[in-house]
């Protein structure tokens, strides 16, 4: 048996993981590839904004501007991902509510994990494979602001 497998195996061989595993790495995908494309949506209009609106305005205003618009429309982002991840949630009947479902997955996605909140037994494994789709989201968004910051200093010289 090959390492690749002997790793599979361990995974599927634990009954009430096998299916934490086949709801969560998918929601990872789906989400990381919902972030990029909303990223690069975002990316789109803050470039447009800043080269083709108030050329001859306050930049230090319209540099505010953008990056507090390109921060919260990510937030939003964060906040559609997080939502999906209550939705496997409450089709799993892993949480009692839609409220209970959102305030966890929120929770879980950002890793503050404060909240007397849990999921089934059978699910925790999607708490932490949620908290761990939270930090990739949360590093693209961290090199997206970092990126955004670039592109407005190359554009102003």
């Amino acid at each position: 048996m090959t390492t690749v497998q002997s790793v599979c195996s361990f995974f599927v061989s634990t009954p009430l993981w096998s299916a934490n595993w086949v709801w969560g790495l998918p929601l990872i995908v789906l989400t990381v590839v919902i972030h990029v494309l909303g990223l690069g949506v975002i990316r789109q209009k803050a470039v447009h904004v800043s080269k083709n609106t108030f050329r001859h305005r306050n930049q230090t205003a319209l540099f505010g501007v953008v990056m507090g618009s390109v921060t919260l429309l990510a937030t939003v982002l964060h906040g559609i991902e997080a939502i999906l991840w209550a939705a496997a949630y409450r089709v799993l009947h892993a949480l009692p509510d839609t409220k209970s479902a959102v305030l966890y997955s929120l929770n879980a996605i950002t890793s503050y994990g404060h909240t007397s909140l849990a999921l089934q037994d059978r699910w925790h494994l999607m708490g932490a494979l949620e908290a761990l789709n939270g930090w990739l989201l949360f590093g693209l968004t961290t090199a997206f602001l970092f990126a955004i910051i670039d592109q407005f200093r190359l554009d102003r010289g």
